[in-house]
């Protein structure tokens, strides 16, 4: 076995050694700091302000029988937990703040090895960025979705549904009362969105990179399944800590390809480029927006799941979940690609049946022919923009129209509605403003609601563009992540009312019909003055270092990892 690293506090007989024994003796046997046992976190997300994670406590509990059970010492660890639905103004602010205060908590204390556990949209991004960054050895249990709720007979997609049914108020077609009705009904079990939402998505992503023991992924949260897997991971973390299985050997270029090739095959949220390529860039890993492209476009889809498809979560688990999947798309998988039990991610599976092949079609019968995520190039977004054309109207995936600008999302809240607001349906929607610098914090609202008078008229879809993200549980023709954002001085911030734009997902253009005389004469005007300013704490720590969506979003000083070497000596 190798030497543990938790013995470079609790060896010898000095007075550090003495000190670090004594005050963990509290709960902890004699034979804790014998140099036998590896010591676990249990990187724990549970929190009642996170209300997708607030079972992970629970979750905890299998995972320290599991590591009890193999020789280890558990060891619970709460760390920063971000509730998507919650915290002001977007969580994604903080994820790179999670992610820095999660990975100096684990350098910093006398750990052996990890256990994740995340749910909520950037809970699993955040952990797997700082395990990566410290390269402990390492495995995620993602925390599942919630089960199914009904609305009058109809099962509700978490998110999805909650857009869908925003819109019908506001047409017209469905009552303030039913609305509010439908709240009780959205959420009725533990567990995070029960939709190919973020946090689905991540969970998959987070199995397709070889992080999870094969077959977790889409588990939902109530299932006792979930707690049996919880005790097995505990149980594993301690044979990686012993045979020094860490997430660089993991954590591969062939590895961010399946996940790739996985994100397409479910149809998963356009959230998981920013968070695969912050993670890659802890790894020193080559990704960049063209592999999305490049390996994601031939991938089919064949998970027939909200919101590109029709069914839920627990749809899928029962159908054959994730590896039936996967399985399907064994021929565009990488085999060298490990997990963490140490065997190829393709070693799993073999011929896995599908049970329901509405909810998971067959690679022959796809829903959808090159579902992967699309990367857009032109003069609008020189360093690129993303769409998901699984959530797109397909009939919207070529158009040209005039843009409609707003350049805050105030601004848009302020004029949506206004009935002399110059808009149609073939009008393009650009929002500035709210890039990762712009925001700051790069939020969730490129899917920007429809003008109240269009939706009258039963629009349901325009084409939108902006430096914003949307919801993974979302949908739309919508153009997302455009950089440079407008903030950073990106092109996007120089397009006017009336100006034509020109989009074309089947040859990945997005062109601004301006020339460049025009743009530069813009371009000399001043600033807009709603770019964000913030003057001390984590908001200027962000905005000043805080790098473009096209490399993922991340601090540009905390891109490479450092590993687990503690810098000083204490005492």
């Amino acid at each position: 076995m190798v030497s543990l690293r938790s013995q470079e506090w609790y060896a010898g007989q000095d007075r550090d050694g003495y000190i670090h024994r004594a005050w963990m003796r509290r709960g902890l046997p004699v034979d804790a700091f014998d140099g036998e046992k590896p010591h676990i976190a249990i990187a724990n997300t549970a929190s009642d302000l996170t209300p997708c994670n607030l079972h992970l406590n629970e979750v905890a509990s299998s995972v320290r029988d599991g590591i009890l059970e193999a020789g280890g010492v558990p060891l619970n660890l709460p760390v920063v937990s971000l509730g998507e639905t919650l915290v002001r103004p977007t969580a994604m602010l903080w994820r790179n703040m999670a992610a820095m205060a999660m990975e100096e908590m684990f350098r910093a204390n006398p750990i052996d090895g990890l256990v994740l556990l995340g749910g909520c949209d950037k809970t699993i991004p955040s952990l797997l960025m700082a395990a990566a960054s410290v390269d402990l050895p390492a495995v995620v249990v993602p925390g599942g979705p919630a089960l199914t709720g009904t609305f009058k007979g109809r099962p509700l997609g978490c998110g999805t549904d909650v857009w869908r049914l925003s819109e019908d108020v506001r047409a017209g077609v469905m009552s303030a009362q039913e609305f509010t009705d439908s709240e009780s009904a959205m959420l009725r079990s533990k567990g995070h969105c029960n939709t190919m939402g973020t946090a689905s998505t991540m969970a998959v992503v987070a199995e397709a990179l070889g992080m999870t023991i094969p077959g977790v992924a889409g588990t939902p949260a109530p299932d006792a399944r979930l707690l049996a897997t919880s005790h097995a991971t505990g149980k594993l973390i301690i044979e990686m800590v012993r045979e020094d299985r860490r997430p660089s050997e993991i954590l591969t270029k062939a590895a961010f390809h399946n996940a790739i090739v996985a994100v397409a095959g479910v149809g998963g949220s356009t959230n998981a480029v920013v968070h695969l390529l912050a993670l890659a860039g802890r790894l020193g890993v080559d990704l960049t927006l063209a592999d999305f492209d490049e390996i994601g476009q031939r991938i089919p889809l064949l998970a027939n799941l909200q919101p590109s498809g029709t069914h839920l979560m627990d749809d899928l688990f029962r159908a054959g979940g994730v590896l039936a999947v996967l399985a399907q798309l064994k021929d565009q998988l990488r085999p060298e690609a490990i997990t963490v039990t140490g065997k190829p991610l393709v070693d799993y599976l073999g011929d896995r049946p599908i049970y329901d092949d509405d909810v998971i079609k067959p690679v022959t019968e796809p829903v959808l022919e090159d579902a992967g995520i699309a990367v857009l190039r032109g003069n609008l977004a020189p360093n690129g923009a993303i769409i998901k054309p699984s959530a797109a109207s397909p009939e919207l995936l070529t158009h040209r129209g005039p843009a409609v600008v707003f350049h805050s999302i105030e601004d848009l809240h302020a004029r949506l509605d206004d009935e002399d607001l110059v808009i149609t349906p073939d009008s393009i929607m650009v929002l500035q403003g709210c890039g990762p610098r712009g925001y700051p914090g790069m939020p969730e609202v490129g899917n920007m609601p429809l003008p109240q008078k269009l939706l009258r008229q039963g629009v349901r879809d325009m084409v939108r563009i902006s430096d914003a993200r949307m919801s993974g549980t979302a949908y739309g023709t919508v153009v997302l992540h455009v950089s440079p954002e407008s903030a950073a001085g990106g092109p996007l911030g120089l397009v006017r009312d009336g100006d034509l734009i020109s989009l074309d997902v089947p040859n990945r253009t997005l062109v601004l019909e301006v020339s460049d005389e025009e743009l530069a004469a813009r371009a000399a005007a001043p600033a807009d003055s709603s770019t964000a300013a913030p003057t001390r704490g984590w908001e200027k720590l962000y905005v000043d270092h805080v790098m473009q969506a096209d490399t993922g979003a991340d601090l540009d000083f905390l891109v490479g990892s450092s590993g687990a070497k503690v810098g000083r000596e204490s005492h």
